[in-house]
């Protein structure tokens, strides 16, 4: 199952338009330094492709990826203030943790922490 809050597609709608894009979003996972997440990416649907409808929005993910990571959620958060770790933007979530790894300590950037 996945689920967009109404704010994530009004962001994700927002965007598309002042882009002029017209294309599916997959949902995508990657591995990165601190282990494997959830991404947005616009892409086409394959055959293993499993689309969802949801606020005019079609999205897109694979049907093994969503077997393993259970609900899906999308929101969008807006930037807050502190130490700088309060990015704004696109939450993507799952109800079951990615496995995989990532390089651990080796990529530490010294931030703060968030």
């Amino acid at each position: 199952m996945i689920e967009v809050t109404a704010v994530a597609a009004d962001k994700i709608k927002e965007y598309m338009a002042a882009n002029k894009v017209d294309s599916p979003i997959r949902i995508m996972a990657q591995n990165g330094c601190a282990g494997p997440s959830l991404n947005l990416v616009l892409d086409q649907a394959g055959d293993n492709d499993q689309l969802v409808q949801q606020h005019d929005l079609t999205l897109l993910a694979d049907r093994e990826m969503l077997a393993a990571t259970g609900k899906i959620t999308i929101d969008y958060r807006e930037a807050s203030s502190g130490c700088g770790c309060g990015g704004g933007g696109f939450t993507v979530s799952s109800e079951k943790p990615l496995s995989g790894g990532g390089c651990g300590s080796s990529c530490n950037t010294g931030s703060c922490g968030c």
